[in-house]
């Protein structure tokens, strides 16, 4: 099988963060995983590329490496609004017309945008550079307050962890949400955040221990098969259902019912992938209670049939 070819595209200075954002879910291989991308770098000029931390990269490749792309990364961009060299935003339009899938992370987006390909389209970025980005390319759409936003073809993500986000959606899209699962507990992180998620929470200071959700929602995921509604849930976290949903809002940036359909749609998924249990058995299973509901929520959310899934992404495919 030929590996899906990974390129960032870096701009000095680099921040190493968002280049090891996608360097860790495309470039790193866990153990027992088998390897299905390959990543190089590659910047307008080789050579030495200077970081927003002090040191140098070496970069060894030119503006070429692009024309073999399967996914071209552009990891952020210092300072966000500088003018982009026209060889640059021309090897990106080759890139997309060629059927590369073209990605910018936090303020790569404005190079996305310099090259037109974010004209009439949504996009993300860092919350605090949302302004700037509406002000400068008025054709596109910013939303600012999701964390990823996804087109097939080009994609882009908020600030910092945003960027682990996308990448880690676009493997779930690539091979399916076992194998992402297997990138994202390699990387000790959860699976999967939703790009609709806010990026940051509405109050901005951090829950006091006894007041996080994890254990509610480690005991919540055991327990998809069963029915957990809202005054279930609050009953569990000793709270009134109005905290809950506050809490839920203010830790994750969504709501209950959101987050649990959300789980109980990526557990059905890793049984498809892995497993050969009838669609009504995985719905019942997962607190889908029937396949028609299981059908129509796969529809909603991801445009496929379960059966067309299981045909891309299941084991013996």
């Amino acid at each position: 099988m030929s590996l899906h070819r990974v390129v960032a595209l870096l701009n000095p200075p680099q921040s190493p963060f968002e280049l090891a954002c996608a360097a860790e879910v495309f470039g790193t291989v866990p153990q027992d995983v088998p390897a299905h991308y390959s990543f190089r770098i590659c910047a307008e000029r080789p050579g030495p590329l200077q970081t927003t931390v002090g040191y140098a990269m070496l970069v060894d490749a030119g503006l070429a490496a692009l024309r073999e792309a399967d996914t071209v990364v552009v990891p952020g961009r210092l300072p966000p609004g500088a003018p982009v060299a026209p060889t640059v935003t021309e090897a990106l339009r080759a890139a997309h017309q060629r059927g590369a899938r073209i990605v910018g992370i936090c303020t790569g987006a404005f190079v996305l945008a310099q090259a037109g390909l974010l004209d009439g389209r949504s996009a993300a970025t860092h919350w605090r550079r949302t302004a700037q980005l509406a002000a400068d390319f008025p054709e596109v759409r910013v939303d600012p307050d999701v964390l990823y936003v996804d087109h097939g073809d080009v994609a882009t993500s908020a600030g910092t962890g945003a960027g682990i986000d996308l990448c880690l959606h676009l493997v779930r899209s690539d091979h399916g949400a076992a194998y992402a699962a297997q990138i994202a507990r390699n990387m000790v992180l959860p699976p999967h955040r939703e790009g609709s998620q806010l990026q940051y929470a509405s109050q901005p200071a951090p829950a006091r221990a006894d007041e996080s959700l994890a254990p509610l929602l480690e005991w919540a995921t055991s327990q998809l098969g069963t029915r957990l509604t809202l005054d279930r849930l609050a009953e569990r976290a000793g709270l009134s259902s109005r905290t809950l949903a506050r809490r839920f809002t203010e830790q994750l940036g969504t709501s209950p019912g959101q987050w649990l359909l959300g789980q109980r749609i990526d557990a059905a998924r890793v049984l498809l992938e892995q497993t050969g249990l009838p669609v009504e058995a995985i719905a019942t299973r997962v607190g889908l209670a029937s396949a028609v509901n299981l059908r129509r929520r796969f529809r909603a959310h991801l445009g496929t049939t379960p059966g067309a899934y299981r045909r891309t992404f299941g084991e013996t495919r």
